[in-house]
């Protein structure tokens, strides 16, 4: 008998297009998981006795800041593909083609899940700064929806034909067909590729389950989850999936090499998620190991 195989073929980026207006799947599936996040977060948040409204007030600015780091993170590492010639773009609004610098051209893909991690951390920061609310206690009712919100944001890799990995050698009981005109020109001559978007996906609804069956065991007296812990165990947990599915993928970041397999140089999103797994350790060692608590950047201690 034949290994059941399992299929996947993009349909398109796009859901449907009424005139000039297009929503895109990645667009949707965005929107869906800040709303998902947005309930998810404000639960946990009375659960952590946070203040009423606080994750409603947070979002937006998160959703807007992680937007952007993640965009110029990306275009940093890229700077080739929108430099010298590739500088200038040109959007077209009733017909008049107006030229725009391509680096801000985000709908059209390139976005990277770190640089939205480092802005967004950023963003929570100075948050609690201003409102003076605990760090690593918002953190912590944040980094499930975070999770959860990475295991559907990845599908939309999916609709748009990116992120996926190498090339299928053998038999799988899956596979990712990929259009020609989407495939780097090493690997033209193939049409089956690993679905890297599923492996991440799987990978951060498993972080997620982790994630909120910790919350939950904390918070019925279970378990004794500092303040700051849970966000170190996603940065452990995240960035162990992100190591092993970086090495498959055609399209990395790359220092010092140049994609699909940055030969003679390092892929960024390994480095990256090591420094998070080296901090997310030296956090839970802190808190567990010389049972401290983690210093809060939210309230600053007052030298008066």
């Amino acid at each position: 008998m034949d290994a059941f195989i399992a299929t996947f073929t993009s349909p398109g980026p796009e859901l449907f297009q009424l005139g000039p207006f297009a929503l895109r799947w990645y667009g949707l599936l965005i929107a869906i998981a800040v709303l998902i996040g947005l309930n998810l977060s404000s639960s946990l948040a009375r659960k952590r006795g946070l203040e009423q409204g606080l994750i409603s007030d947070l979002l937006p600015i998160l959703v807007l800041t992680s937007v952007v780091g993640a965009r110029i993170y990306y275009v940093a590492f890229e700077w080739r593909n929108y430099s010298g010639n590739n500088f200038w773009s040109s959007i077209n609004i009733f017909g008049l083609a107006i030229p725009i610098p391509s680096a801000v051209e985000i709908w059209g893909g390139g976005i990277a899940i770190h640089g939205a991690l480092l802005a967004g951390t950023l963003a929570v920061l100075i948050f609690c700064r201003w409102r003076r609310q605990a760090f690593w206690d918002v953190l912590d009712v944040l980094v499930p929806s975070i999770a959860l919100g990475q295991a559907i944001g990845r599908w939309g890799n999916f609709f748009n034909n990116e992120a996926f990995g190498v090339p299928i050698k053998g038999d799988l009981a899956w596979k990712l067909f990929i259009p020609f005109v989407n495939r780097p020109l090493n690997y033209a001559n193939n049409e089956f590729f690993h679905p890297t978007f599923l492996y991440e996906s799987i990978w951060n609804l498993l972080v997620f389950t982790v994630l909120i069956v910790l919350f939950q065991r904390s918070s019925k007296g279970l378990l004794k989850l500092p303040a700051g812990a849970l966000s170190c165990i996603y940065l452990i947990t995240y960035s162990l999936g992100r190591v092993w599915i970086e090495a498959l993928r055609t399209d990395p970041l790359c220092l010092g090499a140049l994609p699909p397999s940055c030969e003679g140089g390092l892929r960024i999103a390994q480095l990256m998620s090591l420094a998070m797994m080296a901090v997310g350790g030296f956090g839970l060692w802190w808190l567990y190991g010389r049972k401290r608590k983690l210093p809060d950047p939210g309230r600053p201690r007052s030298f008066a």
